[in-house]
């Protein structure tokens, strides 16, 4: 009797549920992001209606700018990942590639291979002689 491939579910819910998981980093990453942002926009305000000094700020910006470059580098290293996770997915429903078969009155048989039609090129002719046409 003839079988058909089946997919390993438990595999691919794994594959999906890291896929998942890596991209809620990647949100919680950019969530981050935006309340340091926010969080300078507040100081900001202070610094402009003078309830904090010049150099207050300029202290709490240098360390604004170290969180968003550290934040910055955790979304790109995560982006790679997801790249490689994807990778995998992708690898997986690769293998997922159907067998080929055929019905006949004698019953199912399987194709070994694929069949394809290889498309006969016409070669253009090359001249040997090297003179010139005129």
């Amino acid at each position: 009797m003839a079988k058909s491939k089946k997919m390993n579910e438990v595999r691919f819910a794994r594959i999906v549920k890291e896929l998942n998981a890596v991209g809620e980093f990647i949100l919680t990453k950019q969530n981050e992001k935006q309340s340091v942002m926010n969080s300078f926009d507040v100081e900001r305000a202070r610094y402009a209606k003078g309830r904090i000094s010049e150099t207050a700020l300029a202290s709490s910006s240098k360390k604004v700018n170290s969180e968003l470059l550290k934040l910055d580098k955790a979304i790109r290293d995560t982006i790679v990942k997801v790249g490689e996770v994807s990778a995998r997915a992708k690898a997986f429903a690769v293998m997922q590639s159907p067998k080929v078969f055929r019905a006949s009155v004698s019953g199912i048989k399987l194709i070994s291979g694929s069949r394809k039609k290889t498309k006969n090129k016409a070669k253009k002719k090359v001249r040997k002689s090297g003179k010139k046409k005129k």
